[in-house]
């Protein structure tokens, strides 16, 4: 019941829900990784086209000391990414 309203992954263990930050038209979720007492730089970037959601997933190799840093990094290197790409992510 409480995994329907929180959401749990398949360990049964409960995840957070994250609110994106919108940048040009794109939502960015900053969904950092709690691994060995640090924070995986991790997210998705999603777009709407054509009537589907469109998901592009972050996960980096940098590793930070807290998870709101690594969710700070997360959200600039999303923003990088968009520019580089001028958009054209999928």
């Amino acid at each position: 019941m409480f995994s329907k309203l929180f959401g749990s992954n398949s360990k049964g263990a409960v995840t957070k829900q994250v609110e994106p930050v919108e940048y040009e038209g794109f939502l960015i979720y900053q969904e950092a990784k709690a691994e060995s007492g640090q924070y995986r730089v991790a997210g998705r970037i999603t777009k709407e086209a054509g009537g589907e959601i469109k998901e592009h997933t972050f996960i980096r190799s940098d590793v930070v000391g807290s998870e709101q840093d690594a969710n700070d990094l997360m959200l600039n290197k999303a923003k990088m990414f968009i520019d580089q790409m001028r958009g054209e992510i999928f």
